[in-house]
C-alpha cells in the first residue's frame, strides 16, 4: 500500500508507463490499418528478436525507462550487450513477445479510464453524454464529482503493477546470461589483483627509496665528515630519481590501463639496488650465476621487487650491515637468498609485515615459495621461482 502511493511521486512510475506505451502506439497504428487482425504484430516481431543488435536495442531502452536507477552501474540486472549466443536471441524473442502481450493488455486502461474520468467530468458539469459513452449509465451529478478521481487511480494501480511485472521480465529475459556474467566476474577479478599490484609497487618501490634516504642521512648526520655527506647527499639523490620513475610507471598504469608490464624493472638492472645499499654503507657480497638478461618477463619482475623488498628491510630494521646476495638461474627456477646479521632487536624483523606477506604472495602468485626468517644465526630471505611453467 505504501509503494502504491508513494508511486506518484516518483519518476520512475513515468518513465515505466512511458515504456509500456511505446508498443501500444504501434499496436493502435496497426488496429487503424488492420483492425481484424490485433495478433499480427506478435508474429512482425518475431523475426527481430534473432538479430543481434535487437537485444543491445531492448537492453538500452528497458535500462533507461525501467531502471533508471541502475544505469550505468557495474551491477545492473539487464544487459547492454548484443546477442552472443542463439540462447540469448530466444529469450530476446521470448521477452519481444511478452512486451508485446502486455502492451495489449496495457492498451485498454490507459486509453478507457482517462476517457471514464472526462465523461465523469462532463456529468459533474451538466453535460450530456453521446450515445456511445463509456459510462453504463449516468450518475448524479454530486456522484460524478466523487467518482470522477477513481479511474485515475486506477489508472495509476494497474501503471504501477504492469511497470513492476515488466520489469521483473526484463530483469529475467534481459538480464546477462551466465557467460556474460562469468565474463564480468573475471575482469573484476582481474581489476583487483590489478590494485594489488599497484599497491605492492608503490610500497616496495617507494619504500625502498624512503629508507635508502632516511639511513643515508642518518649517517651524513652522525658522521661530520663533508665529504661523506656529499656521497650521501648524491646516493639520495639517485635513489629518489629512481623512486620517481618507478612512481611514474605505477601511475600511467593508473592513467592508461593497458601499460606494459616491459616497462617494469626487472632482475636485469640490480645492480641500481646493490649500490643503493652499498652507498647506504652496507657491504654487500653478490653472486650472480646464469643469464639474468634471458629469465621470462614476470619471473624476473617479481625477482626485482623480491631483492628490493629484501634490502630495504636489511637498510630500514639493521642499517648498513654486511649483505650477502645470491641470485642464481637454473635450468628449471631462479633461486635467490639475501642474508643479513640479525639485529639487536629479533623482533623488528621477525613479525609478518606487508613487506614479508607481499614477497610470499609475489612468489606464489608464480608457483613458487619464499622463506623468511632466521637462519644459521642469520636473517634470509630464500625465494625458488619456478622457469619452466612460465614459459
Amino acid at each position: 500500500m505504501c509503494r502504491l502511493l508513494r508511486a506518484p511521486l516518483q519518476s520512475v512510475t513515468y518513465s515505466r508507463w512511458l515504456h509500456l506505451c511505446v508498443p501500444v502506439l504501434l499496436l493502435a497504428i496497426w488496429l487503424f490499418i488492420e483492425p481484424e487482425a490485433p495478433w499480427a504484430p506478435l508474429l512482425i516481431v518475431l523475426p527481430f528478436g534473432l538479430l543481434p543488435w535487437m537485444r543491445l536495442a531492448e537492453g538500452l531502452q528497458a535500462q533507461l525507462l525501467l531502471t533508471p536507477y541502475d544505469r550505468g552501474s557495474a551491477a545492473s540486472t539487464i544487459s547492454t550487450v548484443p546477442s552472443a549466443r542463439w540462447s540469448d536471441r530466444w529469450r530476446t524473442v521470448l521477452w519481444l513477445e511478452i512486451r508485446m502481450a502486455v502492451a495489449l493488455i496495457a492498451m485498454f486502461p490507459t486509453v478507457w479510464l482517462p476517457m471514464l474520468t472526462v465523461e465523469l467530468i462532463q456529468t459533474a458539469l451538466g453535460y450530456s453524454l453521446a450515445s456511445d459513452a463509456l459510462l453504463p449509465f449516468t450518475p448524479p451529478r454530486w456522484a460524478a464529482v466523487l467518482l470522477a478521481p477513481v479511474p485515475l487511480l486506477l489508472l495509476m494501480v494497474c501503471v504501477v503493477l504492469l511497470g513492476e511485472m515488466i520489469t521483473a521480465v526484463a530483469r529475467k529475459l534481459l538480464g546477462p546470461s551466465a557467460a556474460e556474467r562469468l565474463t564480468a566476474l573475471e575482469a573484476r577479478t582481474e581489476q583487483l589483483l590489478e590494485r594489488t599490484r599497484i599497491a605492492r609497487e608503490l610500497h616496495d618501490s617507494i619504500g625502498h627509496a624512503l629508507t635508502v634516504a632516511v639511513v643515508q642521512a642518518g649517517a651524513a648526520r652522525a658522521a661530520g665528515d663533508p665529504e661523506f655527506t656529499d656521497r650521501a647527499l648524491e646516493a639520495i639523490e639517485e635513489t629518489g630519481r629512481a623512486a620517481l620513475e618507478d612512481l611514474e610507471r605505477v601511475l600511467l598504469v593508473l592513467r592508461e590501463s593497458a601499460q606494459s608490464p616491459s616497462q617494469r624493472p626487472t632482475l636485469a638492472e640490480a645492480d641500481r639496488l646493490l649500490n643503493s645499499a652499498r652507498a647506504s654503507g652496507s657491504a654487500v657480497d653478490v653472486e650472480l650465476t646464469g643469464p639474468l638478461e634471458k629469465l621470462p618477463g614476470p619471473v624476473t619482475r617479481e625477482g626485482y621487487r623480491i631483492l628490493q623488498e629484501a634490502l630495504t628491510n636489511v637498510l630500514r630494521h639493521c642499517g648498513p650491515v654486511p649483505v650477502r646476495v645470491r641470485i642464481g638461474v637454473a635450468a628449471d627456477r631462479l633461486d635467490l637468498e639475501v642474508t643479513n646479521p640479525l639485529p639487536q632487536r629479533p623482533t623488528l624483523m621477525a613479525g609478518s609485515g606487508s613487506g614479508l606477506r607481499g614477497m610470499r604472495e609475489r612468489a606464489a602468485l608464480l608457483g613458487g615459495q619464499a622463506e623468511t626468517g632466521p637462519y644459521e644465526g642469520s636473517w634470509r630471505v630464500r625465494a625458488r621461482l619456478p622457469l619452466e611453467r612460465i614459459r
